[in-house]
């Protein structure tokens, strides 16, 4: 991590599970972290948490990524205020259980697709456009999931549209890859796939089966971390992590 110390990484989705353990993991590495989501108060919480000394290298900033123009001002921020992105962790996400089919259910199939396909087009292009602008040798990491890989049956319930924008995400990672080396560009791009992680996004009927075995953020965190450490010619195009004794 010495070639990312002070330089600046953005989290997306940051006032909570993964998003909140990569700022954790991110400024004790070194790295002065932007931390976006839309719960201001668990973001003062999280940067409140950290020793005093790192508290500083900590900048919270209000963003709906589904909001392009939100979107657009805090990487305008970034540039202006830090001198672009170096590194981002496109972390946010949603998940909805009303099945595809039911009615009524066109409010939640958006907010999914706009949070989970949408939110990374628009963030993935401001950071890239920066790292580019500065011929940055950056990193731009998709938290992806397992659920982008194959359809597990789950009994009495429906993930809803979260499988097809995750199968997106899959194919989008492969078009960055391609894109960012066809532009002429050294960035880099990661997809990391994890299995059942205990974050707030997982559903309590879950958490309610017996011997149901999960990830913590920190496993993730730690892999993002380990990803972006790779030399130069290194590039971890996709990364899957299961628990121990998963199921799917």
């Amino acid at each position: 991590m010495e070639r990312w110390r002070n330089k600046i990484a953005v989290v997306t989705g940051a006032s909570s599970g993964i998003g909140s353990a990569c700022v954790v993991d991110l400024v004790k590495a070194g790295m002065k972290v932007v931390a976006l989501a839309r719960r201001e108060d668990r973001l003062k919480a999280l940067r409140n948490s950290l020793p005093t000394n790192l508290q500083g290298n900590v900048y919270l900033m209000k963003c709906d990524v589904t909001n392009e123009t939100e979107v657009v001002k805090v990487f305008q921020w970034v540039d202006s205020n830090l001198g672009g992105t170096d590194v981002l962790i496109n972390n946010a996400g949603i998940l909805r259980q009303i099945p595809l089919m039911a009615k009524g259910n066109t409010a939640d199939i958006k907010a999914v697709v706009d949070t989970n396909i949408m939110g990374v087009v628009y963030c993935v292009r401001e950071a890239y456009q920066q790292m580019k602008a500065h011929k940055v040798a950056g990193h731009v990491v998709i938290v992806n999931s397992i659920a982008g890989h194959s359809v597990a049956v789950i009994p009495c319930t429906s993930l809803n549209i979260y499988h097809g924008t995750k199968y997106a995400v899959t194919a989008m990672t492969e078009t960055y890859r391609q894109e960012f080396s066809n532009d002429g560009t050294n960035v880099k791009v990661t997809s990391i796939s994890p299995g059942a992680v205990d974050t707030e996004i997982v559903p309590k009927e879950f958490k309610q089966i017996p011997n149901f075995p999960m990830l913590k953020s920190e496993d993730i965190s730690n892999a993002i971390i380990y990803c972006i450490s790779t030399p130069q010619h290194v590039q971890i195009h996709e990364l899957t992590i299961k628990p121990l004794h998963e199921k799917f």
